[in-house]
């Protein structure tokens, strides 16, 4: 095939890559979860993952050393929580400015694009602070959102409650495409923190709002401000909104990332809103009422029963066996919805509910969609890894659990023996993730417990492992792994 008849094919290709958001290179790891269905499973094809590694001892004052198949390793800021993406040979991650002791530290948020091969840094983007301090920016956090990329664009929720569009192909300072303030177009009040990563699918960039409740924890001071919307992934227009009065309802923050699913011939927008409900909208904005927005498909209440009521006295939120919200992403896998209820980790541990859902109807799906409900795991903010006939999750009193998708009973529990704000990887066979406490697990992606290894890092980890070209990346809070069996 000639050069000129290839022309239009690229041009095709790379246009499919931009709308759909699909992965660029079946070998990337683009947004949140991989993919736009958030499911933490991933393929490596030829090549194995290691099924153990050690990283260099971080108080041995040589940070550049090898270690056991680590292929670099970077420093970040000084707390990350954001998880990190690999698209087109670029690492990107949200981090904060590094050491709040230096005597001319400036606090920000950050954004780094490193170069998948060796982590040298491409291009840095920096973000200030909101004025208002802690009760909507809260201080030395960073961007806490992953990005998501689709061609040559990233996309990523700031501190700032902004939604911003980037070049990828900047160099030493990221170039911005565009910005939607979210304070400014839409009223929007974030508590603490804005936390959503972006899920670009069909040309539309879907992001939740960070809308909450205010620093007493009771009123809310937009509750007619959307908690999901839809911007246009070229302009970063608004295209739509949800409308569903989710808001109003919210406990105290919509912190929840989007999903994409496809059930009964039709495509689902979902979302875990602070309300405690799962929601599913038309992905397409329609116009109603002269307004374009979400359409809602179906809800299902996922605080059931026990949540609410104890011995005929109403539960209150925070209470420790009370109504949660959701902020772990809720996941699409073959015709089932799985979801789990959460609070801030601030919260500490407490009663949660962990769904399966039939998406199949309309409306209020609490009894006629619930397939089965397990009620034995606590507060999470893990979105699930399905594979086979097997999800697995963690809670944030630190339990990682192997469930039966069929009947939603627990085939094994592994006390990590610290908090879990981690969600797990599935790859090569293996489930990986990390604790809070630095500890690290490696268990066989099996029905039986079978723990391959127990690897320690000084620092503690709230971020999600995730795997691009036959290479897991691990970010502790101050430093970024790239880890892969030296054998390959």
């Amino acid at each position: 095939m000639t050069r000129a008849a290839l022309l239009p094919l690229t041009t095709f290709l790379i246009a499919i890559a931009f709308f759909t958001g699909s992965r660029a290179n079946a070998h990337d790891w683009p947004c949140w979860g991989g993919q736009p269905s958030r499911n933490m499973l991933a393929t490596t094809e030829e090549s194995p993952l290691p099924a153990g590694f050690k990283p260099p001892n971080e108080h041995s004052g040589n940070l550049n050393q090898a270690g056991q198949n680590i292929r670099w390793s970077v420093p970040l800021g000084s707390q990350t929580f954001g998880n990190p993406v690999v698209a087109n040979g670029r690492v990107l991650v949200g981090t904060n400015n590094g050491p709040a002791d230096e005597a001319d530290h400036k606090d920000l948020g950050v954004l780094l694009c490193l170069d998948a091969a060796t982590g040298k840094t491409l291009w840095r983007h920096e973000e200030p602070k909101l004025r208002v301090g802690n009760v909507s920016d809260w201080e030395e956090c960073g961007i806490c959102s992953s990005p998501a990329v689709a061609g040559d664009r990233v996309y990523v929720v700031a501190n700032t409650c902004q939604v911003i569009c980037l070049d990828l192909n900047s160099k030493d300072r990221a170039t911005v495409l565009w910005r939607y303030d979210m304070r400014d177009e839409l009223g929007v009040f974030p508590l603490n923190m804005t936390s959503s990563s972006p899920l670009v699918v069909d040309g539309r960039v879907y992001v939740s709002t960070s809308n909450s409740v205010d620093w007493t924890l009771k009123h809310t001071p937009n509750p007619a401000a959307p908690a999901l919307i839809a911007l246009d992934a070229k302009t970063g227009r608004l295209l739509g909104a949800e409308a569903s009065g989710i808001s109003g309802r919210t406990f105290h923050s919509n912190w929840c990332s989007p999903s994409f699913g496809r059930a009964a011939d039709r495509d689902l927008l979902l979302f875990g809103g602070g309300d405690g409900w799962v929601y599913a909208f038309d992905p397409i904005p329609v116009k109603t009422d002269g307004k374009m927005i979400l359409r809602e498909l179906w809800r299902y209440d996922a605080n059931p029963p026990s949540r609410k009521v104890l011995d005929g006295k109403p539960l209150k939120y925070g209470s420790a066996n009370g109504p949660g919200e959701v902020i772990a992403t809720p996941v699409c896998v073959d015709g089932r919805v799985y979801a789990s209820t959460g609070q801030s980790p601030e919260s500490g541990d407490g009663a949660g509910a962990l769904h399966c859902i039939n998406p199949d109807g309309t409306g209020d799906l609490t009894e006629t969609g619930r397939v089965w409900l397990n009620e034995l795991v606590r507060r999470s903010l893990s979105t699930p890894a399905v594979v086979g006939k097997l999800l697995f999750t963690a809670d944030i009193a630190g339990h990682i659990r192997c469930v039966d998708i069929a009947t939603g009973n627990e085939l094994w529990t592994h006390d990590a023996e610290s908090n879990v704000w981690a969600s797990p990887l599935v790859a090569d066979g293996r489930l990986y993730i990390g604790a809070e406490s630095g500890a690290y697990f490696i268990f066989d992606a099996a029905g039986q417990k079978k723990l391959i290894a127990q690897i320690e890092f000084d620092d503690p980890i709230y971020s999600s492992t995730i795997v691009a070209d036959r290479t897991l990346y691990v970010a502790t809070s101050k430093r970024l792994y790239a880890i892969a069996d030296k054998a390959r």
